[in-house]
């Protein structure tokens, strides 16, 4: 029987979540498995990928292929590096602990690198948002001084007609005009 590590799918339409499964390799892609080692979730920035090591790493000492995506998997979070190292160990190159120590080394390192690459790209992700923040800011300032050059203009085509009407008109009319509201009030009586 040939035992295949891969991804089983799992998830809505356009949301996937993967489980990293063991399986007989004539089984279905979403079938039966031997063992379930771990979990990958591609939607997040950076991808979430959990996998048992030991589990990992003792199937493919008993001869396990890994798939393209789950040999990459199984790359990054150093599943195929403690292989590696375990067949240095059986042979007598190393001891485990020279082994255990350049895996820890090996882990350190492959950890810095993703966290500086996580800062870089929320760095990256801030700098676009403040841009667009900006031109937005812009946007809206240009808008706004706009719109009120249009009130100020609409004003200034209401007020002076109002300011003419006022000024045209003598203030000794309007005296003459109280007053014959004044008589036409006496008669009504």
């Amino acid at each position: 029987m040939s035992v295949k590590i891969r991804l089983q799918r799992h998830g809505r339409s356009k949301s996937p979540f993967y489980h990293v499964v063991v399986a007989d390799s004539r089984a279905p892609r979403d079938g039966k498995f031997i063992e379930k080692i771990g979990s990958y979730l591609p939607q997040t920035q950076p991808a979430t990928i959990e996998l048992d090591l030991a589990r990992a790493s003792y199937w493919l000492q008993n001869g396990a292929q890994p798939t393209d995506t789950c040999r990459a998997i199984l790359s990054y979070k150093g599943a195929l590096m403690m292989n590696h190292l375990q067949k240095g160990v059986k042979k007598g190159v190393l001891t485990q602990e020279q082994a255990d120590a350049k895996f820890a080394a090996w882990m350190g390192d492959k950890t810095n690198k993703v966290q500086s690459h996580v800062e870089k790209v929320k760095g990256a992700y801030s700098k676009e948002l403040e841009a667009k923040l900006a031109l937005e800011a812009k946007a809206n300032q240009a808008r706004l001084e706009k719109i009120a050059a249009k009130l100020a203009a609409a004003e200034a085509a209401a007020n002076p007609v109002v300011e003419a009407s006022a000024e045209e008109a003598p203030v000794e009319d309007a005296a003459p005009a109280a007053e014959a509201t004044e008589g036409s009030e006496t008669p009504a009586e």
